[in-house]
């Protein structure tokens, strides 16, 4: 748990959530306050890097990283939306700068007080969910960064379990990449299409009415295979239902 009563956080929105989802970063001000943080979101915030990284555009990625460093390391925390751009940070900044003497520390020290933000509010900040109320049935998916870089798993399915109405559904292959990837979806689109399809018929078993993840990214390959099979499920961030903010249009649904 945290030492600090009201720790200063930064909010590193990302890009997918700033330009398409403004909700999520709206709900996780809202959790991150009522968690008792003081949080701030620095305008100097871009892309993480992620996306040049993956590519192996270390160059660009570098740039990016120390931007972000700089933007960032005065906060007593880093909370990100989405275990994939948090992950780039706590492991990819520390490999990519570990040769720079000047950058390399400050990499590291930025990564050890950086969280994806369910993690944060359990872990850290020991929240819980008080006062919120959905008639829903649900169930959940394991992004891969989320999982694997950072062991995601528990608390988004513990903050889950106390809003009260909602109702939780095993997913089959719950922990199973939803061909997302990043720019794995665009170079390897045929291989992508078939893992996600896979994934939609297992959610369409699940009979449940909202899936819910960590990740815009992976939400968004879901939702549109799901809309595209005229699927019933509908798709949220899961701090969309943690805030309270799940009864507006889905992702991918017209506003």
């Amino acid at each position: 748990m945290s030492g600090q009563p009201n720790p200063r956080v930064g909010l590193f929105v990302t890009c997918l959530v700033d330009a398409i989802r403004p909700s999520i970063g709206f709900s996780a001000i809202q959790l991150l306050e009522e968690a008792g943080c003081r949080v701030e979101v620095p305008q100097a915030q871009t892309c993480c890097g992620q996306p040049a990284l993956n590519s192996g555009d270390e160059k660009d990625a570098a740039a990016l990283a120390r931007q972000t460093i700089a933007a960032f390391e005065g906060f007593d925390y880093i909370v990100l939306p989405s275990g994939s751009c948090a992950g780039t940070i706590v492991h990819g900044y520390p490999n990519l700068l570990a040769n720079d003497p000047v950058w390399a520390p400050r990499a590291q020290a930025m990564a050890a007080k950086t969280h994806e933000i369910t993690s944060f509010l359990v872990d850290v900040m020991g929240f819980h969910t008080k006062g919120r109320r959905l008639e829903a049935t649900a169930t959940y998916h394991d992004s891969c960064a989320g999982l694997r870089e950072l062991g995601i798993a528990a608390q988004p399915r513990a903050l889950l379990a106390e809003v009260e109405g909602l109702e939780m559904r095993g997913l089959e292959g719950n922990d199973v990449c939803c061909g997302f990837g990043g720019t794995f979806c665009v170079k390897y689109s045929d291989i992508s299409n078939a893992i996600v399809t896979e994934k939609a018929e297992a959610i369409e078993r699940t009979e449940a009415d909202l899936l819910l993840a960590g990740d815009l990214g992976c939400l968004m390959n879901m939702a549109g295979k799901l809309n595209r099979r005229s699927a019933r499920t509908r798709c949220f961030h899961t701090i969309e239902v943690l805030a309270g903010r799940a009864g507006g249009p889905a992702i991918g649904e017209e506003g």
